[in-house]
């Protein structure tokens, strides 16, 4: 698989000890300099997978990125040992496989973290017995989506900075994806990207953001 997109990164500390990464062309992060994990932790996991009421959970990510939300979520695994996760995610420029090993989520499971990235890409690989990942190289609008989503993790980069990730045919074709009392999941609180996961049918509340966030979005389709 060819990673090379000429795009610079650079590796930043943010404020709970994590890295993320930094794009100067852009001037955008990876994640919240407040804290990387921690926001990953409060949007994707606290708010959205212990939201739901299942054990067996098929997730779609938007940004495969750095992998730490797969990380964090292959953890939950470990500490729900009745829960069983499919795990499709979409990347479009995959990191480069040096970056890959300084970025410092990992800590005694190096080994585990770097298997996420290092899964063939269009492949549902089975990372352990109860983690399966499928990763897609390309673009969310184009590429195929799978279907019986119970979870949504909207993780592009913000509005402001890649607005063609945020429009209504993708939260259209999310929801037509998404199964009943599914859930979609993101740091954003923006109005125009609240009425358009409302417009797409979900049923949408604001709720408290992570540190340095006032606000987040929560949207469930209601069967």
């Amino acid at each position: 698989m060819n990673r090379g997109d000429n795009i610079r990164r650079e590796l930043q500390i943010t404020a709970d000890g994590s890295h993320t990464l930094f794009l100067p062309e852009m001037n955008e992060h990876y994640h919240s300099i407040n804290g990387a994990v921690q926001e990953s932790l409060h949007v994707f996991i606290e708010a959205g997978l212990r939201h739901l009421k299942k054990n067996s959970i098929r997730i779609l990510e938007i940004g495969f990125g750095t992998g730490l939300n797969a990380f964090l979520t292959l953890q939950e695994t470990f500490a729900n040992s009745s829960l069983k996760i499919d795990y499709y995610s979409i990347e479009r420029f995959p990191l480069d496989e040096e970056l890959v090993k300084q970025l410092n989520y990992a800590e005694s499971q190096t080994d585990l973290f770097l298997s996420l990235h290092d899964a063939k890409w269009g492949v549902l690989e089975e990372i352990t017995d109860r983690f399966s990942l499928f990763k897609i190289q390309g673009d969310s609008n184009s590429c195929e989506l799978p279907d019986g989503i119970d979870l949504v993790y909207f993780d592009a980069f913000a509005p402001d900075k890649q607005p063609e990730m945020w429009n209504q045919d993708i939260f259209n074709k999310l929801y037509s994806k998404t199964n009943g009392n599914g859930l979609l999941a993101t740091y954003c609180a923006k109005g125009t990207v609240r009425r358009m996961i409302k417009e797409a049918g979900y049923s949408v509340e604001r709720i408290p953001g992570p540190p340095g966030k006032r606000e987040m979005l929560r949207a469930q389709k209601i069967s």
